[in-house]
């Protein structure tokens, strides 16, 4: 498959749809966004009121516009509302490789499995639609929960960057890098990945 930026991609399954993010899905989002300030903690992009908020969704838009970033908005099925976004950023399609990232959801969905279920659609479409050889995943590395749900989905450790971003609040920040490559995907990966779902 030869990856298009003009094209809408949706991805689903039972559980969660995942389509391309618009500005009219602000008033859905930037709801999520006021209830649950907590869960830019770690943002690296300022998202907290109106302005903002707005400003992170054209953001996203002007990079896929540029043909670097493709962001999606994400529908939970089971509650019947939107809960978030994630996308595909960096993306070098003449080396395979992408970056999976600026995902965030309410606080009422953490917990609920719903992180897996896109996962599992996003890296699927990478590798298996995208050809992809490698799906690298950056947190900073004091966020421990961002850790622990790229591991339980199969990444691995590259290491750890420090000092390599300015934080919003001025500092800096270590990032951790982790990966899934091609052939990992394959071997075990997905299979592991299936069963949690």
């Amino acid at each position: 498959m030869n990856f298009d930026f003009a094209t809408n991609y949706i991805l689903e399954n039972d559980s969660v749809r995942l389509e391309p993010l618009k500005e009219s899905h602000f008033a859905n989002l930037f709801t999520e966004t006021l209830q649950n300030p907590e869960i830019w903690t770690f943002s690296s992009l300022p998202a907290i009121g109106e302005e903002n908020f707005r400003n992170y969704i054209q953001f996203a838009l002007n990079n896929r516009e540029k043909l670097t970033e493709y962001a999606f908005v994400v529908f939970d099925k089971r509650t019947n509302e939107y809960a978030g976004s994630t996308r595909f950023y960096d993306i070098q399609l003449s080396n395979k490789t992408l970056q999976l990232g600026y995902t965030w959801y309410g606080k009422q969905f953490h917990g609920t499995g719903l992180n897996k279920h896109c996962k599992y659609l996003l890296l699927e479409f990478a590798f298996e639609k995208m050809n992809m050889e490698r799906v690298e995943f950056r947190a900073d590395n004091a966020n421990e929960r961002s850790k622990a749900a790229m591991k339980s989905i199969g990444c691995k450790v590259d290491g750890v960057l420090r000092s390599n971003m300015t934080k919003l609040d001025g500092g800096r920040r270590d990032s951790i890098i982790l990966s899934i490559l091609r052939d990992e995907w394959f071997d075990e990966v997905k299979a592991n990945l299936k069963k949690k779902l």
